[in-house]
């Protein structure tokens, strides 16, 4: 394929008097190195580079090349001090690139895609008035490339996310900055875009692009759309993709947990590619904890262990700690629990939501011993498992507001994925009444839930009440996230 790839550029040599795209050549030695990136071998994408920089140094791919090595350095290892040491490279890569060639589609394309994985960055550790203005830019910069070039496949690749992005984006401070700027997106126009680019690509000469394609597809499918059709469209994807590449193995282990297909984690995670040619990648031994306690195997807690002595990132630490805490009180050890909840209540930092609720579960009672296990088990897609530690269970049983409340939560979520409908829009009912006035995530995901229930039973009314009292919850975990899905329940039932 990259003999394909090359023999389109050599043709439009051929037709074209002078050298139209001189400055922009994603010639083989540049696609190695993209290929490299993308199986998340850095090392071997910088040894390609460093090549090309001496044979071809007025190459304005480079630039490109190492803004995504910055990127995924950043993404794999979410360190804050390697944020600090590398976002001072954006300004420079861009003026590389500004003095180029002009009439080739890569010159603001090139831009855009360093302004939005920026944008991901900035966002990642809260810099929410940056990231604005950086999609800002990127938008305007691939709206005025698909004029130029309305044929260049890889503009809806940029406009995908940015749509897909900014049309489920929850009320916040890069919303409201965005809105400002009159830039808003549509979370079903972004979707059509990655779907149509998915099928397409393949089988074009822009084939080397698909797998980052495939990549920000399931990010969109999964965190953003929350998609029922996440896990199947991220395996027909990722399938193509070689087993070399640690970037699949990442892919399809971390959908599969969020889906519930919790072996089929395990086993991938199992056979990941290893070896010092890819980037350290710390968050996969996180998943791999929370793989195999979510079938109540103790030994997860190795990969937690794992992941705290060799992480440098930012986010999950607490979450982790918080992991060891039920393991601990799995086993029994009160006082284990008791000093592993103190480290997720004082230890690691809050950007991440995961975070901030491990925190608050630290600062309560602990979990009563059933209630966690049908947590874990549901979230593995144990369900009839999950099911079974609750059967025998009352709500009079527990004591506490909070432990009714997940009670009757964890019920709804189970007859929910079991397809016992009527079940679980009483269970949530009960949730909804119970917590309604609690700090606790249960009454408005419950109320979330529901409206997705009425919705696919096609009575609209009930769905919209459902989504607006979810809506109206507020001062809860995971608000936005909840109040963005909501909305977006109630964009489908206006259409």
């Amino acid at each position: 394929m990259i003999k394909s790839l090359r023999f389109a550029f050599l043709t439009s040599l051929l037709i074209f008097p002078s050298v139209l795209f001189a400055n922009f050549d994603y010639n083989a030695n540049c696609l190695k190195a993209y290929k490299s990136i993308f199986e998340l071998k850095l090392g071997n994408a910088r040894a390609y580079i460093a090549t090309e920089k001496k044979q071809r140094p007025n190459n304005a791919i480079i630039p490109l090349l190492e803004n995504y090595i910055d990127y995924f350095t950043i993404i794999t290892s979410e360190s804050k001090a390697d944020f600090d040491r590398l976002k001072g490279n954006k300004s420079s890569r861009l003026d590389q690139i500004s003095d180029d060639d002009k009439s080739s589609p890569y010159y603001l394309y090139a831009q855009a895609e360093i302004n939005l994985q920026w944008a991901l960055i900035h966002g990642r550790f809260g810099e929410f008035f940056n990231a604005a203005m950086e999609i800002k830019r990127a938008n305007s910069l691939l709206q005025e490339n698909s004029k130029k070039f309305p044929n260049f496949p890889l503009n809806a690749k940029g406009l995908g996310l940015v749509n897909a992005v900014l049309g489920n984006l929850p009320d916040g401070a890069l919303k409201s900055t965005l809105a400002t700027f009159g830039i808003k997106g549509n979370l079903q126009n972004g979707l059509n875009m990655f779907d149509k680019l998915a099928e397409s690509l393949a089988s074009s000469s822009y084939e080397p692009f698909y797998e980052e394609v495939v990549f920000y597809y399931t990010y969109v499918l999964t965190d953003v759309a929350h998609s029922p059709s996440a896990y199947a469209k991220m395996m027909k994807y990722t399938e193509r993709i070689a087993d070399t590449s640690l970037l699949k193995s990442y892919l399809q282990s971390y959908v599969s947990i969020k889906t519930g297909h919790n072996e089929e984690a395990i086993q991938i995670l199992a056979k990941k590619p290893e070896g010092g040619v890819y980037q350290p990648f710390p968050y996969l031994d996180y998943l791999e904890g929370v793989a195999h306690l979510n079938k109540l195997d103790l030994n997860a807690a190795t990969y937690f262990n794992r992941f705290l002595q060799t992480n440098k990132g930012v986010n999950y630490i607490r979450d982790a700690n918080m992991h060891l805490g039920w393991i601990a009180l799995l086993k029994g050890d009160k006082a284990g629990y008791t000093a592993y909840a103190n480290k997720a209540l004082n230890s690691g930092y809050l950007y991440h939501d995961k975070d901030k609720q491990a925190k608050n579960e630290a600062a309560g009672v602990a979990p009563a011993i059933d209630l966690l296990k049908a947590r874990l088990l549901y979230d593995g897609g144990y369900l009839n498992k999950a099911l079974q530690v609750l059967d025998d269970k009352k709500t009079a049983d527990y004591t506490s507001d909070r432990d009714k409340t997940e009670f009757n939560y964890r019920l709804g979520r189970i007859y929910d994925d079991l397809g016992r409908d009527d079940q679980a829009l009483t269970a949530y009912q009960a949730t909804i009444n119970q917590g309604k006035n609690l700090k606790y995530y249960f009454a408005a995901n419950a109320a979330l839930q529901m409206g997705k229930v009425y919705e696919k039973k096609k009575n609209t009314a009930k769905a919209k009440e459902a989504f607006n009292t979810a809506i109206s919850m507020k001062n809860h975990e995971f608000e936005n996230s909840i109040e963005s899905q909501a909305k977006a329940g109630l964009k489908r039932l206006s259409n």
